[in-house]
């Protein structure tokens, strides 16, 4: 079955938005896109539309990444591509999407959005909030309208990985089924091999990756998706003709030069040396019953008794905790729209001064409770 199968019918049908700038290169005079003469900034090419996927940049991930040009699509960050293939692959009250819970929420504002079904496989706190294999397998398998299984890599809050055995098998029975994103924003900090390897197999996978996280471009917005060529062909029908602004497009080219390699190499090899840092400062805290540490660039932690009294803490004991560091200047994550997550919080891996700071107010925080 062709990828094209799976996806909505109008979506194959419609006749996709041609820009100027696909229709004709961006050289000559240039009388084609009703954009200004001229450029009221220093910045040179302003008042001109960018390259909707610009190949530079294009041959620069895919390079990075190990695929080929063809399977590489540029976005507005991550966000951007978990909407396209939800809009691609979902018809409104029919189709359904599949996650695990806790996870990343952009999955179920995407499926909302859309009017997608939400099948959801939670994932068991008494398990450090693993994924069951099996259990996916058989959500899967057990209803037919799901389209999209949502999956993250290292997990986020949880920072676990999903083994190559699980995956594969999961795209087997997928095949001709539903398509498999496998969300990779973390996987620089993880020592799991990268799905990206397995897209030339499998054309029913879609790997999700972006500049924000392990190379330190949060502010640029720039994400990939990586695919085989027809499931790239059928996002780009519905994709915003410009997704990538060119002041994004330069520094996106700048951060990915040859030199800035070792850069990203020893910034990870700091965020490791200060996760250790982290984890011990937060090791036998009595207020804490539980450290997730994860695979990525953050910590789980559930707060556990000694909290003072007061309704919002009764409702959830991380409450007083957050409010407490937040009014002494640092912020760390709770989850109050997640049930799952009660009392838990996330620590993202800071500075060593920041890292220091934290257990300061920890130490504060333990003496009051």
């Amino acid at each position: 079955m062709s990828i094209e199968a799976l996806a909505r019918p109008e979506i194959v049908a419609m006749q996709p938005y041609s820009s100027a700038r696909t229709e004709a290169p961006a050289r000559g005079i240039l009388l084609n896109a009703n954009e200004a003469p001229r450029s009221l900034l220093a910045e040179a090419g302003l008042n001109r539309y960018p390259d909707p996927q610009p190949q530079a940049l294009v041959e620069r991930l895919a390079a990075l990444y190990g695929t080929r040009p063809d399977q590489v699509l540029v976005t507005r960050g991550s966000d951007e591509g978990i909407d396209l293939l939800t809009r691609v692959f979902c018809r409104a009250g029919r189709d359904a999407v599949l996650i695990c819970p806790p996870t990343f929420g952009m999955y179920r504002i995407a499926a909302q959005s859309q009017g997608a079904a939400i099948v959801s496989l939670p994932r068991a706190p008494a398990n450090g909030f693993r994924l069951d294999g099996p259990a996916l397998l058989a959500a899967l398998r057990a209803d037919s309208r799901i389209k999209l299984v949502f999956l993250t890599s290292p997990n986020n809050p949880s920072g676990d990985g999903i083994e190559r055995e699980l995956l594969l098998e999961l795209l087997r029975q997928a095949r001709d089924r539903a398509v498999v994103v496998m969300d990779e924003a973390y996987a620089e900090f993880c020592g799991l091999p990268s799905s990206a390897a397995l897209i030339g197999e499998h054309e029913n996978l879609a790997v999700l990756r972006t500049l924000s996280k392990a190379w330190a471009a949060a502010g640029l917005r720039c994400g990939v998706v990586l695919a085989q060529p027809g499931l790239i062909a059928l996002l780009r029908r519905v994709i915003a003709p410009y997704p990538l602004p060119s002041p994004v497009i330069a520094l996106a080219l700048r951060m990915l030069q040859d030199d800035m390699l070792e850069r990203q190499r020893q910034l990870l090899a700091e965020v490791a040396r200060n996760k250790a840092a982290l984890l011990e400062a937060l090791a036998d805290r009595a207020f804490l019953s539980e450290i997730i540490p994860g695979e990525a660039n953050f910590v789980l932690a559930r707060v556990g008794g000694g909290v003072n009294s007061g309704t919002d803490c009764a409702a959830d004991p991380a409450v007083a905790l957050l409010a407490f560091c937040a009014e002494r200047g640092v912020i760390l994550r709770g989850f109050p729209a997640e049930p799952l997550l009660r009392g838990y919080i996330r620590i993202t891996v800071g500075t060593r001064d920041e890292i220091a700071a934290l257990s300061v107010l920890l130490d504060a925080w333990e003496q009051r409770t």
